[in-house]
C-alpha cells in the first residue's frame, strides 16, 4: 500500500517544486520503501510506496506506450500512480496478453485498461485502489487530462481540493493541507456529524474545502477543472434471491475461499488480525485451510477492566487450527499515551474508540516483521450483524428505531445551540431506499456507503498506515459482497442473532469459535478510564477552543464528572468530546501533540 499526490495546474506551467516535496514528505509514513515522481505539461504527481507486489520492479509512476507515442523516451506515453491491491491482475494480464506488460506490479493492470476502456477502465478492476492517471494525449486543445478512481467501497481514501492554482488530490487531507495548497480551517456541519455520530458523510470532509472522491467514483480532470464524474455502484440492485440453505453455504465457503485466497497475494509476510468474534475467526478458518504453515494471528486484551478480555477466546479458536497466536494487553497508561497519536493520524476523524487497540496491533504487527494484514471489516455490514439493524426493522411499538435517529450530545444540554446533524443521513437514506430491496438490504447498503468507508475502513487505513501497514478486507469484496447481499433476509437475521449463515457456516468450519454463543460485541474500556480521571478531564477538555466554540464549559465538565453513570450515554458523549478537542487542537490548530493526553490538553489552556 502506499501514499499518492499531484496537481494539475490551470494555468499550463508545471507545479512547483515545493509543493511535490511538501506532499512527499507528508506522505512518507505510507510509504517507507521507496519514492516516485512524475512532471508531464501541467501535472505533478508524487508516490510513496510500500512495496507488497513485485519488490524489484513496480516502482511508480508506471507507464505504457501509445499508438501516437511509442518511442522509449517515455515522451507522451500515459503515466499511472496508485495506492492499491488489483487481486484479479493475473486475469487481467491472461486476457490482454502479457507480453504488453513491462513490470509484475498488479498496479500495471489498470494503465493497460485504461488504454483499452477509457474512463470506465475502473469497471474490470477487482481490488481495493485509489488511481491517479494522467493521459497527455486528450484533453482541451490537447493539455492532457487527469484521472482519479477510487474502489467501490472506498477501501482505500482520496481526497482532493479545487483551488484557484489547480486541482490537487492526496491520499490524505493533511498533505494538501502541509503542501499549503489548502488552509486547516473546520467545516462546521462535518463537525457537526462528528460530534453526534463519531464520523462524517458524504462528499465534504470536515476541512472546510477539502472533498472526498466518493467510493466508486471516477472523476476526470482537465485544465485543473473537474469536466466529468461517474460512478460504480457497490451493491448489486434486486431484492434477494431464493436459495436452499445447503447450496448457501456451499457457495459461501467457494466465495470465502476466492476471496481470502486473493486477499493473501504477497510476496511479503502477512498475518490476521483476531478478535475472537465471528467474522475474524472467519477469516481465520478459510486462511488455516489455505495456508501450509501457521497463520500469525494477533489480539489485543484489556486487563483488569469491566470489559471482556477476548484473548482466552482468541486463544481457544487459535489453537485449534495451530495458529501461532501474539496476545498483547492494552491498559489504561496506553490509552492516555496512545490517544494523542491515534487523534493525529486521523486526520479525517473517526472518534472510533476501536482504533486505539487497532493502532496497537499495528505497531506489533510491524514489530513482528508484518506488512500485510487481513482483518474481518464488513462481516457485520454485509451478513447483518447489528443489532441496529434489528431495531430498525421492529415496529415502535415493539421498540423498534431507525438507526441514527438520536445523535451522541442529544439532550445532555452540552451544546450552546441545536445543530442540524442529519441532514446528510436522510438525503442518504431516501437515495438508497429501493423498493425492490428489502427494509433489511436498504440499512445494510446505508452503512456500506457511509459508516463503513467512513468509518471503519478510515480508521483501519490510518492507524495501520501510520505503521507502514497494509489492512485488507475479504469480506469487503465485490462478488462476495454480491453473493451475501442478495441472501434471503432470514439467513441473516433471526433467533435475536444477525450473521445467521455465517454462524451456521463457523459452526461447522472451526466449533472452537462457538459462533451462536451469546457474546458481547468487541469493547474498549474508555469510558471506565475517562470515568476515572473525570473531573480534571472535564476541566481540560471544557477549556479547549474547539470545545469553546460548540459547548457549554460547565455541562462539559458536568459530563466528565458523571461519565460513568448515565447507562453509558455520559461516557460515549465525553469520550467523542475528549477525541474532538485533541484532533481539533492538532489538525486545526496546527498544535504539537506530547507525551501523554493530559499533557497535550494541558498545554493547550
Amino acid at each position: 500500500m502506499c501514499g499518492i499526490a499531484g496537481i494539475m495546474m490551470r494555468d499550463g506551467h508545471p507545479p512547483c517544486e515545493p509543493i511535490l516535496k511538501a506532499l512527499t514528505a507528508a506522505l512518507a509514513h505510507r510509504g517507507p520503501d521507496g519514492r516516485g515522481r512524475y512532471v508531464a505539461g501541467n501535472v505533478g504527481m508524487v508516490h510513496t510506496r510500500l512495496a507488497i507486489i513485485d519488490l524489484e520492479t513496480g516502482h511508480q509512476p508506471l507507464y505504457a506506450a501509445t499508438e501516437e507515442h511509442p518511442d522509449a523516451d517515455r515522451e507522451g506515453w500515459v503515466a499511472l500512480i496508485a495506492n492499491g491491491e488489483i487481486y484479479n491482475d493475473p486475469a487481467i494480464r491472461e486476457r490482454i496478453g502479457a507480453t504488453s506488460f513491462a513490470t509484475g506490479s498488479d498496479c500495471e493492470s489498470p494503465l493497460h485498461l485504461y488504454l483499452h476502456h477509457g474512463d470506465t477502465f475502473a469497471d474490470h478492476l477487482r481490488g481495493m485502489y485509489a488511481i491517479a492517471i494522467h493521459d497527455p494525449r486528450h484533453g482541451k486543445d490537447e493539455a492532457g487530462r487527469l484521472i482519479l478512481a477510487r474502489d467501490p467501497f472506498g477501501i482505500k481514501p482520496l481526497y482532493i481540493a479545487e483551488t484557484e492554482a489547480g486541482l490537487a488530490f492526496a491520499s490524505e487531507p493533511q498533505a494538501l493541507i502541509a503542501a499549503d495548497l489548502v488552509k486547516p480551517e473546520l467545516f462546521v456541519g462535518a463537525r457537526n456529524e462528528l460530534l453526534q455520530m463519531q464520523f462524517t458523510t458524504g462528499r465534504r470532509t470536515i476541512f472546510d474545502g477539502i472533498d472526498r472522491i466518493l467510493p466508486g467514483e471516477t472523476v476526470v480532470v482537465e485544465e485543473g477543472r473537474i469536466v466529468a464524474r461517474h460512478q460504480r455502484v457497490a451493491l448489486p440492485a434486486g431484492a434477494p434471491l431464493p436459495i436452499a440453505n445447503d447450496r448457501a453455504l456451499e457457495q459461501l465457503h467457494e466465495e470465502l475461499n476466492e476471496s481470502v485466497g486473493l486477499h493473501q497475494r504477497s510476496d511479503v509476510p502477512y498475518g490476521l488480525f483476531l478478535s475472537g468474534g465471528i467474522d475474524s475467526s472467519v477469516i481465520l478458518a478459510i486462511m488455516s485451510e489455505l495456508n501450509e504453515r501457521p497463520v500469525l494471528a494477533f489480539t489485543v486484551g484489556f486487563p483488569n477492566t469491566d470489559v471482556q478480555d477476548e484473548r482466552d477466546h482468541a486463544r481457544a479458536v487459535a489453537s485449534a487450527v495451530g495458529a501461532e497466536h501474539v496476545e498483547i494487553g492494552f491498559e489504561e497508561k496506553d490509552f492516555w499515551c496512545l490517544l494523542p497519536a491515534v487523534a493525529a493520524c486521523m486526520d479525517d476523524p473517526a472518534a472510533d474508540y476501536a482504533a486505539l487497540p487497532t493502532y496497537s496491533l499495528a505497531a506489533a504487527a510491524r514489530e513482528a516483521g508484518i506488512k500485510v494484514v487481513l482483518t474481518g471489516e464488513g462481516g457485520d455490514e454485509l451478513f447483518a450483524g447489528y443489532g441496529r439493524y434489528r431495531r430498525a426493522l421492529r415496529s415502535r411499538l415493539l421498540g423498534g428505531r431507525p438507526m441514527r435517529a438520536k445523535g451522541t450530545l442529544d439532550g445532555l444540554g452540552v451544546l450552546r445551540q441545536s445543530v442540524p446533524w442529519r441532514e446528510n443521513v436522510t438525503a442518504m437514506e431516501m437515495a438508497l431506499a429501493d423498493i425492490d430491496r428489502t427494509p433489511l438490504q436498504n440499512v445494510q447498503a446505508l452503512d456500506c456507503a457511509d459508516w463503513l468507508p467512513n468509518d471503519l475502513l478510515t480508521k483501519l487505513d490510518r492507524c495501520l498506515m501510520a505503521h507502514g501497514v497494509e489492512g485488507r478486507v475479504p469480506f469487503v469484496d465485490p462478488k462476495l459482497a454480491a453473493f451475501a447481499f442478495r441472501l434471503p433476509d432470514a439467513m441473516k437475521v433471526g433467533g435475536g442473532l444477525g450473521k445467521r449463515l455465517l454462524r451456521q457456516w463457523l459452526d461447522g468450519a472451526l466449533p472452537a469459535a462457538q459462533p451462536f454463543s451469546r457474546k458481547r460485541g468487541f469493547t474498549v474500556p474508555v469510558h471506565e478510564w475517562i470515568a476515572q480521571r473525570g473531573r480534571t478531564l472535564g476541566a481540560l477538555v471544557a477549556a479547549q477552543p474547539g470545545i469553546e466554540e460548540a459547548c457549554s464549559s460547565d455541562r462539559v465538565k458536568d459530563l466528565f464528572s458523571d461519565a460513568g453513570s448515565g447507562k453509558g450515554r455520559f461516557g460515549q458523549a465525553a469520550w467523542s468530546l475528549l477525541f474532538y478537542a485533541l484532533w481539533h487542537n492538532h489538525h486545526i490548530l496546527r498544535r504539537p501533540m506530547g507525551d501523554d493526553a493530559f499533557e497535550t490538553l494541558g498545554a493547550s489552556t
